[in-house]
């Protein structure tokens, strides 16, 4: 399909990517990024590179977030302040969204596009909140110090959740002194307490970045949603603590790199975690089913003394809501904890 094909079809298949998306971000609670993104719909024809590559996108939209992704690329456009409509907008300072989107869009349509061309990696902070009460529920079928491995850890924000501080529903946990204040708004009944016992934590990412990394830190906060300065300032001390404390993140892919340490012998008396957030939407089935038997087939070697937990927070099928799961080995079943905000802004606790 040629560029104009694809123009053409921008302007005759109803509702495109980016209106769609603008009701999913109405809905999160961002009606700034809702107003982005359907400015953005409708300044579509000043940007052909950026509609054309939406129109052609090889794969499921949505799941490769790639409203996200432009909504990422303004952001960055305007906290840099080259173009001052767009930073004013960004601002707080007017609200005329189509004039200095539009504008943006026709003088930076190469950089918008080469941007959307990268998968996101957002390291959302306040997903820790999710992760640390399921590791707090697995605690109470047996006590024991954690070993951590993440998929897709991105900078590795979320490696250090044991240094960060939480309000879970009225119960707190984690260091109480940390700058890192964690507490989304809770409903359901608060998790079970436990101490954190954290042993150690390690990741793996394509391309992990760097939070000492000037760069790196200006693209995790263009996808803070703009609207959202909590979000923003909580990134920004997780990222002094990072460099302070760096996590380890490996260079590789997840299928092979989760297979080897799996392989790795487990010390007695130490629970290992394999954790994600956000992350399997990123990946092509056959290496989804190929993270998945890796878990399984660890889980079917698992005993008492040397168990595995899995924890998840992804969507549902369909992608109608995150859903926080686990599953304990040797004799655990699956378990559904709670629902959770995409950012974890709130958690609904089932379990």
């Amino acid at each position: 399909m040629n560029m104009i094909a694809r123009l053409e079809r921008l302007d005759t298949a109803g509702p495109g990517e980016l209106a769609r998306q603008a009701l999913v971000a109405r809905q999160l609670g961002s009606p700034f990024v809702s107003a982005v993104l359907e400015a953005g719909e409708r300044q579509l024809p000043r940007a052909p590179r950026t509609a054309a590559l939406i129109a052609s996108w090889p794969d499921d939209p949505s799941s490769a977030a790639l409203a996200m992704r432009f909504n990422a690329a303004l952001h960055a456009l305007a906290r840099r302040g080259v173009h001052p409509a767009l930073t004013a907008l960004y601002r707080g300072a007017h609200a005329n969204f189509d004039e200095a989107i539009g504008a943006a869009m026709a003088a930076e349509d190469e950089f918008i596009a080469g941007w959307m061309h990268h998968t996101p990696q957002t390291n959302e902070v306040g997903r820790a909140a999710a992760i640390v009460a399921a590791l707090m529920a697995a605690s109470q079928e047996a006590s024991m110090p954690f070993e951590l491995l993440e998929l897709g850890s991105s900078c590795g924000l979320n490696l250090n959740l044991g240094r960060y501080a939480y309000d879970l529903g009225g119960l707190s946990a984690g260091d109480a002194g940390s700058p890192v204040q964690v507490a989304p708004l809770w409903r359901g009944a608060a998790p079970p307490f436990a101490p954190l016992d954290i042993l150690s934590a390690r990741g793996v990412d394509l391309n992990p970045l760097d939070a000492g990394d000037v760069q790196t830190r200006e693209r995790l906060l263009a996808y803070v949603w703009a609207d959202q300065p909590r979000r923003a300032a909580r990134l920004e001390n997780a990222l002094a603590l990072a460099r302070l404390h760096p996590p380890q993140v490996d260079r590789g892919n997840a299928v092979g790199w989760l297979a080897r340490r799996l392989a790795e012998p487990q010390r007695e008396g130490r629970c290992r975690v394999v954790f994600h957030s956000m992350f399997l939407q990123y990946l092509r089935a056959d290496e989804r089913d190929s993270i998945v038997e890796s878990i399984a087939g660890a889980g079917a070697r698992a005993t008492a003394q040397r168990p595995l937990l899995w924890v998840s927070l992804e969507w549902s099928a369909g992608r109608r809501e995150v859903q926080l799961r686990s599953r304990r080995w040797p004799d655990g079943e699956p378990r559904l904890l709670a629902t959770c905000h995409a950012y974890g802004n709130w958690i609904d606790w089932r379990d």
